[in-house]
């Protein structure tokens, strides 16, 4: 009998994170693994009013946002989103009648899975991408250990000790866990990967586009994504003076937006390095790897915090797919997918210095670091492709199921 499997999302394609591209590749693997995937979205899908729609091949079901005066008002439009999904996903489940409930962070769509899973007898497994508290505490909504970080970890706690299985993205979060109390049996990992098809080598830098941006006859390091505190692009600026004091034709290449890019540019501007630091902007997704070719030298200079020492992030493994070189912070997340000198650099995070150091080592390896980029892409190939990953799965449903798949 084929396993029917109710995904509850976030927000979906077509809006693009790395968040959607992550349930996109688990639906399509899972598909491939003979399972029948169904899905529907918060009311967190931005600017949708549809019912239904369909993405990229895949058919999304949709929560409109709630209304009311508790939808308007602080932490009680968060209760408000909840009982929004938690209906939603009622009604479809009735319908649908699949065998599994399969919720993915945040904990906001845990609850409602669960509720409707022990309602109609469905079992329940939710999936932590990251801890939604740690992620509001980068943004700015909380702060380490106050009331409302407690009441979200103690929520999180909850919900995993209600679903029947619990997925991490990695070995940080599923350890944190388990310090929590959280049985070992009860946890599994389906980390990160890629599509290693989707992943040509880099075929090396359009000389047109280099030109226009003013990095024609320099060397280029970059950084592609969102600009989140967390990142740590602040560091990276502030240790490019020195790295331009030993190599003057570097220059700093950012392309994305996000909510640290005022504070980004201003912090260029006070070094006096607006002509040395080039924002790009966002740039349509078909676009990307035409901006990954420019760069020489791929920059991930994460914050140490919980967030970044728990999470893995994607975008390493993706520079790593195209045969780049990278540099990176030694958070936790960053040292469970880079073998510093072997695939990829570390270098102390926090440490601007440390940075510019180690930048200036990396960018003088012979061969462009050949033997490192080669190192990583053998790695997304035989350790982080999304067929081995989704895999992962089939003892993790079993035991939500207490059957063998």
């Amino acid at each position: 009998m084929t396993l029917r499997i109710l995904h509850v999302f976030d927000h979906s394609l077509p809006l693009h994170s790395g968040y959607t591209f992550r349930s996109a590749n688990i639906l399509r693997e899972q598909r491939n693994l003979g399972w029948e995937t169904l899905h529907i979205t918060s009311p967190k899908q931005i600017n949708c009013t549809l019912q239904e729609e369909d993405a990229d091949g895949l058919h999304f079901y949709r929560t409109q946002q709630p209304k009311g005066l508790a939808s308007r008002l602080p932490v009680l439009n968060q209760w408000a989103f909840m009982r929004a999904t938690e209906q939603r996903l009622l009604g479809l489940a009735k319908t649908l009648k699949p065998d599994i409930l399969h919720a993915h962070s945040p904990v906001l769509n845990a609850w409602p899975a669960i509720h409707v899973g022990e309602k109609l007898g469905i079992p329940v497994v939710y999936e932590i991408r990251a801890f939604w508290e740690d992620a509001a505490v980068d943004h700015g909504t909380q702060s380490e250990g106050g009331i409302r970080y407690r009441l979200t970890k103690a929520l999180e706690t909850a919900a995993v000790r209600r679903a029947n299985q619990v997925v991490t993205i990695c070995q940080g979060l599923r350890e944190d866990l388990i310090a929590r109390g959280i049985p070992n049996a009860k946890i599994g990992v389906v980390p990160n990967a890629v599509d290693i098809e989707h992943f040509s080598l880099s075929s090396g830098p359009d000389p047109e586009l280099k030109s226009r941006l003013g990095l024609a006859d320099c060397r280029v390091i970059g950084f592609l994504g969102s600009f989140y505190a967390y990142e740590g692009l602040d560091l990276l600026i502030a240790a490019l003076p020195g790295i331009l004091a030993k190599a003057p034709d570097v220059r700093l290449l950012l392309v994305g937006g996000g909510p640290q890019e005022a504070n980004l540019k201003a912090q260029a501007a006070a070094l006096g390095l607006t002509d040395k630091v080039v924002f790009v902007g966002r740039v349509p997704h078909a676009e990307v790897s035409r901006y990954y070719d420019l760069v020489d030298l791929l920059a991930y200079p994460r914050h140490p915090m919980r967030l970044t020492e728990l999470v893995t992030p994607l975008k390493p493994l993706e520079a790593m797919a195209q045969g780049h070189l990278l540099i990176a912070s030694d958070v936790g997340g960053h040292k469970e997918l880079i073998s510093d000198g072997q695939t990829g650099v570390l270098f102390r995070a926090g440490d601007s210095e440390d940075l510019a150091i180690k930048t200036l080592a990396t960018l003088a390896l012979a061969d462009h670091g050949a033997a490192i980029r080669a190192n990583g892409r053998s790695f997304v190939e035989r350790e982080r492709n999304w067929a081995r990953s989704i895999a992962n799965y089939k003892t993790i449903y079993g035991a939500a199921l207490r059957r063998n798949l």
